[in-house]
C-alpha cells in the first residue's frame, strides 16, 4: 500500500502535535508552589483519576473489541483479561526490581522539616514520576500509530482524533511532571521527562509505518493495549493514590481523583 508523501507528512505532523501536547501539562507544574502538600495531593489524585479512567473505560475496551473481532467473543474476552492482569504482574515485578527507599513511611524529620524536603520523599516521588512516564510512553506508542493510520486513511478524521488525543495528553503530562518537579525542584527535568513520554507517540507512528505495519494485527494491538491498561491501573493504585493521601488531606486526593476522571471523560467524548 502506497501513500502520497504530503499525506504521510501531514499524518506525521498531526501525530507529533498530539504527542507533544504532554508538554502543555508539564508546563502547568511550573506554576505550582513546590512546598504545597495540598497541591501535590490534588495533583497526584488527579493523575490517578486520569490513568484509571482512561485504562478502565477506554484502553481496556478498545483492546477487548480488537481481540474479540480477531478471536471471537469468548476467547477475545479471556485474552483481554489475561493481558490486563499480565500487565499488572509485569509492572509489579519491575517495581520489585527498583530498590525501595529506606523507611518509606517515616516521612517527617525530627526538626519538623517539610516532608517534601526529605530525601526519602524526593526519591519516592522521582521513582513514581519515572514509572508513570514509562507507562504513559508505552501507552502513547500504539496511540501514535492509531492517530497516524487514521490520518492516512482520512485526513479530516485524523485532525479530529489528533485534537482529542492532544487534549487528553495534557493531564497525562501533569501526571509525569508534578512528581518529578516536587522530587527535584527542577522545572527542566520535569518538562523533559514529560516531553519524552509524549515523544513516544510520533516515534510509534514512525516505527509503525516503517516496520510494524506489515505485521500489526488486532491480536497484537489488543494484547498490547490491555497490558498497558493493567500497568497504568497498578501504578495509580500502588503509587499515585497512596502518595496523594500521604502528602495531604484524604479528601483532597479523592477530589483530585474525581476531577481527573471528569477531565479525561470529557476529552474522550471528543472521539464520539
Amino acid at each position: 500500500m502506497s501513500f502520497d508523501l504530503n499525506t504521510v507528512l501531514f499524518a506525521f505532523g498531526l501525530t507529533l502535535f498530539a504527542g507533544l501536547s504532554t508538554g502543555i501539562g508539564s508546563a502547568l507544574a511550573f506554576f505550582a508552589k513546590k512546598t504545597s502538600t495540598k497541591f501535590l495531593a490534588v495533583a497526584l489524585g488527579f493523575s490517578a483519576g486520569v490513568m484509571i479512567y482512561v485504562s478502565m473505560i477506554e484502553i481496556f475496551f478498545k483492546a477487548k473489541d480488537a481481540l474479540q473481532g480477531a478471536m471471537g467473543e469468548r476467547a477475545g474476552y479471556w485474552v483481554t483479561v489475561i493481558s490486563f492482569f499480565g500487565g499488572i504482574f509485569l509492572i509489579a515485578f519491575i517495581d520489585k526490581l527498583v530498590p525501595e527507599i529506606e523507611n518509606p513511611h517515616d516521612m517527617k524529620k525530627a526538626d519538623n522539616t517539610s516532608i517534601l524536603e526529605t530525601p526519602e520523599a524526593k526519591k519516592k516521588l522521582m521513582r513514581m514520576g519515572v514509572l508513570t512516564a514509562l507507562a504513559i510512553g508505552i501507552h502513547n506508542f500504539p496511540e501514535g500509530l492509531a492517530t497516524f493510520t487514521s490520518a492516512l486513511k482520512d485526513p479530516s478524521l485524523g485532525i479530529a482524533i489528533a485534537v482529542a488525543v492532544a487534549i487528553h495528553n495534557i493531564p497525562e503530562g501533569i501526571a509525569v511532571s508534578v512528581p518529578v518537579y516536587y522530587a527535584t525542584g527542577s522545572k527542566k527535568k520535569a518538562f523533559w521527562l514529560s516531553f519524552l513520554s509524549g515523544v513516544s507517540e510520533p516515534v510509534g507512528a514512525l516505527i509503525g509505518f516503517l516496520i510494524l505495519m506489515p505485521f500489526m494485527n488486532d491480536v497484537i494491538f489488543g494484547v498490547l493495549f490491555a497490558s498497558v491498561a493493567g500497568i497504568m491501573v497498578f501504578i495509580s493504585l500502588d503509587g499515585l493514590l497512596p502518595a496523594a493521601r500521604e502528602y495531604g488531606e484524604a479528601h483532597l486526593s479523592i477530589y483530585g481523583l474525581v476531577s481527573g476522571m471528569i477531565v479525561m471523560a470529557i476529552s474522550l467524548l471528543l472521539f464520539v
